[in-house]
């Protein structure tokens, strides 16, 4: 299934660190696109892997993490309002 998973940290004493984990774990399975910004083709195996690794960082009552599900990426329109490169192209 394709994904895009956004995620905030708040920055405050253990954020740093929460933020760093949080970071190494979804580069670990997904591409990154922009600051908390990830996005990939995943297997349902792969993605209860990726949360349960995730939630061993994220702190319930004040970081966030949500998850966007769809069947590929061909059903998701990608728009860029800047002229930014697209990080996700297959192309060089």
């Amino acid at each position: 299934m394709y994904l895009v998973l956004v995620y905030d940290i708040k920055l405050d004493v253990q954020g740093a660190k929460v933020l760093r984990n949080v970071f190494k774990i979804c580069k670990k399975y997904l591409t990154h696109i922009q600051n908390s910004v990830f996005e990939g083709e995943l297997s349902d195996g792969q993605l209860l892997k990726l949360k349960i690794e995730i939630q061993k960082y994220l702190r319930q009552d004040i970081d966030s993490c949500i998850i966007f599900k769809g069947r590929n990426n061909i059903w998701m329109q990608k728009e860029f309002i800047t002229d930014e490169d697209d990080k996700t192209s297959q192309f060089l």
